[in-house]
Parts: C-alpha cells; structure tokens; sequence
C-alpha cells in the first residue's frame, strides 16, 4: 500500500487478499487479479509467463525466534551464516540459482528456466530501530489498517537489540 500511495488515489486502491505468494501466482497467471504482488520466485515465474512489472518497492522482515531451546548465541551463529551464505550467493550466484527449482510449483517447472532467475530476496543486516518501529505503527494506525486496533505489542517485546 505504502508504494502505491504516490500513483494511485485513495479511492483507486482496490486490494484483495489471495492467499500466500503461490496462491497469488496462480490468480495472476490464471488472470483472476489485473496485478498482485510477488517477489523472489512468483515474480520470477511470472516474468518468465511475460509479466511486468508496474511498481518496485521494498520490504522489511523479521526473524521469529520462539520456543525456550534456543539461546542468543544460537541466533548469533544462525544470523552469521546466513552471512556467509549471502555473500557466497553474492560473489557466485549461477551455483546457487538451480535451487530455486525447490520453490517453483510442479505445474510451473517444464514452463520456466530458473537460470534465468535473480538471486531472490536480499537479507540486510540492519538493526529494527525503535524509531522505525514507531514510525510503522503510525503509518499502519493512520490507515486503519486493523479496524482501529492498536499494536499488540511495543517495541520492546518484539525486538531483540
């Protein structure tokens, strides 16, 4: 929504939900939905089915961490291979893109080259300032995103710093 605020007008926006990323894949390809958003190996697919892009944005996620085994030194060494495997995948990317072939659905994998793929979505390693977070929250509020609510947690019990 945040990216399409500067080409559309409030009234223009018509969004629906179709489900998880191959979900949204399938009504795009099947031509259910005018536009959805993907990334990573939809988007993939659906370039390779001769679809453009219209609009290019970025995203922010977490890591959710749960349950009592895991330790902050078990995160810190999960987080500093994931590193290492960015950079592998940085300084040698055709070695890793048949991978890919792992994400692609069934119905899709005579129909599409994943040689042809991007190296998929790039992790940053940047903390998730409260400033950010703040900054989110009010942005999501000022768009009734949730029917009013508020967030259901603050800053301090979901961000680990």
């Amino acid at each position: 929504m945040q990216a399409l605020e500067p080409v559309l007008s409030p009234g223009e926006l018509r969004l629906t939900f179709q489900g998880p990323p191959n979900e949204r894949l399938d009504a795009l390809l099947d031509r259910q939905v005018p536009a959805a958003v993907a990334w990573g190996v939809p988007l993939y697919i659906a370039e390779a089915f001769g679809f453009r892009k219209v609009l290019d944005a970025t995203f922010m996620i977490g890591f959710l961490v749960t349950g009592g085994d895991a330790t902050r030194s078990d995160v810190d060494k999960y987080l500093a291979a994931l590193r290492r495997a960015q950079m592998d995948i940085d300084m040698h990317p055709e070695q890793f893109k048949h991978y890919h072939l792992r994400s692609v659905p069934e119905k899709y994998r005579e129909q599409v080259d994943v040689r042809a793929f991007g190296t998929g979505e790039r992790i940053v390693f940047l903390p998730y300032t409260r400033e950010v977070f703040t900054e989110t929250q009010q942005w999501i509020e000022s768009h009734q995103l949730f029917d009013g609510t508020s967030a259901l947690a603050g800053y301090d019990e979901v961000a680990i710093t």
